[in-house]
């Protein structure tokens, strides 16, 4: 019934009921729990509070808001834990349905957020934990709706299941409606094709009463939760004229034939069957990014036994540490090292890279790539929802669940529509009456008022176009991580680029070394940074080889280098201003180190620091840019987006890079610290920024940032800190990135546009008798089924280059 889903910013608004029960983190004693105790109790509004120990939790009676008792708990120097779950909702028709099960999951005591997806038919709750499911499903269930399963494998049933009686419904009221539809058209050729009365209604009956039924039971469903919804105007409107022709039939027997209307009510029927179904197929398809992702996931796997055996096994089986065999052709099951065997893996499903990444023992793999053209042994490191497709896929999932704050404008207008639609409608039929149109022409337009409003396109506008927008990107290799973070692409003026592993490889090489005795000062250099990851320490490392000898008093001087002593010598490796802020002169060296960094060259300095500052060594590292960085720039400028780099390197080197790629702006020198800090001087000039990295150090700025983009090769608490992911590390992905939420952003508005339009539009037109139910049917189910066409247009989008492969 339920899916656990990543944590989301909380708002929680409702009050506090007269009782609640509130579970509390980190008690240790019974100190504690008096001092959660004191402070609820202090809170306005509650009456009593007791808290225990045992069970960790606190019962508050009172009216105070429960957001108040959150920030009370947390002040005391406790938590409440929460917790994220998903539910699948049946029987949601537009925006005022999606509306109405917020608003009945909002009042569940210990719910602190719910937002409701019409496009994907689901909700997810942010709750206090321990707050029971089933108080969940109950209000829903008040409210008029059902819960069904939210994992992905049910939702494909489901809406398989949805097809086939979307299907059944739409080609049996086509069937009964079809002499219909002819007696319409020889009306529009002056010929009498209406079937006999009685034969209209034994027509008609069907189609109102068996395959309308829906729109009673929801509708029914509304008003007993005190609201209204598309159902309901659809159950009016039809009923209204169904009833008329009945009225008619009654007392004028075969007479009335050309007074009955009974083609009314059932076209109009028909007409929002087809529109149901379409709308079924373009929801399937806008939702196809995730299960195609999943899809990627093989059921079995080789497993090798203690014993070297290949054994099949369901994937769902693994456990980290398993040995697993995977021969060409076949999909790896699980994240994991290759321990032998060589082969060209094909990643372009998971990361969109369309050209094969070769796989030596030692290198990471991924679950759901394939192994092209030679047999693996890999060794799982993570399995199950652990691994990155997963992880992609609830990303994914998250981004399209997400609402973008120009949904408040729907919110706000769905709340009122169906009640302003009835009174339209109610308007419509006095004033023709009162005009004199006589009671039929009346009753005719406003059941033309009610079957024309549509909340449904309304409802679907947003997460239509999230959904495909952010699906399309997920299929090149972008995550964004939610609607907020495509609102906040749109303003973007300068993207600013962390240097090393971002615009470059990110894997420099010790391209010369100057000293004295250049393969003494190599081995002292390499033995400082022994136990160092620092890109710049394996590059030494690798030139150095082994047999060091051992490091004491190691210390990490960030943006600076490393100090320690190595063989009794106080040894110091380190940037130009760490050189300066040792007081040691280049001497000699000072000329080379003014060549290698005019050619762009990366500067290290060896300095023996005691008894006096000593230069030892001058080291240059180059890193050649990434392939894609200069095409970066390009389209960014192609884009309006200006782009600038920050650096810890010396201003020549970062200059010499700048130069290269075309860079409007560099920031160099610059230490971990004072990369947020670049962020915020940017836009105080007026900028809107966009920071790229992939670093630990880059987290801050990161979230400085208007908006972050992590590089997916990057560390995890990069990742967090980013609105937007970029699953390969190509540069060129930062203005597709871009583009892609432009364009989703501008679907977002076209479909709010089409969704306003056509009612401000078509409300008037009907009222005013320019259009008939039918037309006004008809009309309506074209409004939703635009409405996701338009976003599906979306599924198209590729990043530039390969949109010319058709990749």
């Amino acid at each position: 019934m339920r899916q656990v889903m990543p944590e989301a910013p909380l708002t929680p608004s409702q009050p506090l009921g007269s009782t609640l029960s509130l579970p509390v983190a980190g008690m240790t004693c019974t100190a504690c729990a008096g001092r959660v105790q004191r402070a609820l109790g202090k809170v306005p509004g509650v009456t009593e509070a007791s808290v225990n120990l045992a069970t960790e939790r606190a019962e508050v009676r009172g009216t105070a808001p429960l957001p108040v008792l959150l920030g009370a708990v947390a002040k005391a120097g406790y938590a409440v834990p929460e917790q994220r779950i998903e539910l699948g909702i049946g029987g949601m028709t537009c925006a005022t349905c999606a509306l109405r099960v917020e608003k009945a999951l909002a009042k569940v005591p210990g719910v602190l957020e719910a937002r409701v997806n019409l496009a994907t038919e689901t909700a997810g709750v942010t709750m206090l934990a321990g707050t029971e499911e089933a108080a969940l499903a109950a209000a829903i269930a008040r409210a008029g709706y059902t819960v069904r399963a939210a994992t992905p494998e049910a939702e494909a049933d489901t809406a398989a299941a949805q097809g086939g009686r979307e299907r059944r419904d739409l080609i049996l009221a086509a069937l009964l409606t079809a002499p219909f539809l002819a007696g319409m058209l020889g009306m529009a050729l002056g010929r009498d094709w209406m079937p006999h009365p009685w034969v209209q209604l034994a027509l008609a009956a069907p189609v109102q009463l068996w395959l309308g039924a829906r729109f009673y039971r929801a509708g029914w469903a509304a008003l007993r939760a005190g609201t209204g919804n598309m159902d309901l105007l659809v159950a009016l409107g039809t009923s209204a004229a169904f009833g008329l022709s009945l009225v008619m039939l009654a007392t004028h027997g075969a007479q009335a034939k050309h007074h009955l209307y009974f083609e009314a009510s059932a076209t109009v029927i028909l007409f929002i069957l087809l529109g149901k179904w379409l709308e079924a197929r373009a929801r399937r398809a806008t939702g196809a990014a995730i299960r195609a992702l999943l899809d990627l996931r093989p059921r079995t796997a080789r497993r090798l036994t203690a014993a070297g055996a290949e054994e099949e096994v369901p994937a769902i089986a693994l456990a980290v540490g398993d040995r697993l065999v995977v021969r060409p052709g076949e999909r790896i099951p699980a994240d994991g090292t290759v321990l032998e065997g060589r082969a060209g893996v094909d990643e372009s499903a998971l990361t969109g890279e369309s050209r094969p990444v070769e796989k030596d023992p030692g290198a990471a793999v991924s679950t759901g790539t394939i192994a092209l053209d030679g047999r693996l042994v890999i060794e799982a490191k993570a399995v199950g929802t652990e691994t990155v497709l997963a992880r992609v896929a609830a990303l994914v999932a998250a981004a399209q669940a997400s609402r973008a704050p120009v949904q408040k404008l729907v919110d706000r207008v769905s709340a009122v529509f169906v009640p302003v639609v009835v009174g339209i409608a109610a308007l419509t039929l006095l004033g023709w009456l009162l005009a004199g149109a006589g009671a039929e022409a009346a009753v005719l337009r406003a059941v033309a008022v009610l079957v024309i409003a549509c909340p449904c396109a309304l409802g679907l506008a947003t997460p239509a176009a999230i959904m495909a927008g952010t699906g399309a990107a997920a299929r090149a290799g972008i995550l964004v991580r939610d609607a907020e973070a495509i609102e906040r692409a749109q303003g973007v003026t300068l993207v600013a680029f962390d240097k090393t592993g971002t615009l470059t490889e990110g894997r420099p090489r010790l391209a010369a070394i100057h000293a004295a005795e250049e393969a003494a000062a190599l081995r002292l250099a390499a033995a400082l940074q022994a136990g160092s990851e620092h890109p710049l320490a394996r590059a030494v490392l690798a030139a150095a080889g082994p047999d060091l000898p051992p490091v004491q008093d190691f210390r990490a001087l960030p943006g600076r280098g490393v100090s320690g002593r190595v063989e009794g010598r106080a040894l110091l490796l380190g940037s130009p201003r760490a050189l300066a802020e040792a007081g040691a002169d280049p001497g000699p060296l000072a000329a080379a180190a003014g060549a290698e960094g005019a050619a762009g060259r990366t500067l290290a300095w060896l300095v023996e620091t005691a008894p006096a500052p000593r230069v030892l060594a001058l080291l240059a590292f180059e890193d050649s840019e990434k392939p894609g960085a200069a095409a970066a720039v390009a389209g960014l400028r192609a884009l309006g987006v200006r782009a600038a780099m920050i650096s810890g390197d010396s201003r020549a080197a970062a200059g010499a890079v700048a130069a290269r790629l075309g860079l409007d702006d560099v920031a160099a020198e610059v230490l971990p610290d004072g990369k947020a800090a670049r962020v915020a001087a940017w836009q105080a000039g007026g900028e809107r920024v966009a920071m790229v990295g992939d670093g630990v150090n880059d987290a801050p700025a990161l979230a400085a940032a208007d908006l972050g983009i992590a590089m997916g090769t990057g560390t995890d608490v990069a990742i967090q800190a980013a609105g937007i992911t970029l699953l390969r590390g190509d540069p060129a992905l930062v203005p597709a990135a871009l583009d892609v939420t432009r364009r989703t952003l501008g679907k977002i508005r076209q479909n709010l546009g089409w969704a306003f339009g056509y009612n401000l539009v078509g409300l008037p037109l009907a009222a005013f008798g320019l259009l008939s139910p039918p037309m006004a049917g008809a009309a309506m189910a074209l409004s939703s089924v635009s409405v996701l066409a338009n976003a599906l247009l979306l599924a198209r989008w590729r990043p530039q280059g390969e949109a010319r492969r058709g990749a």
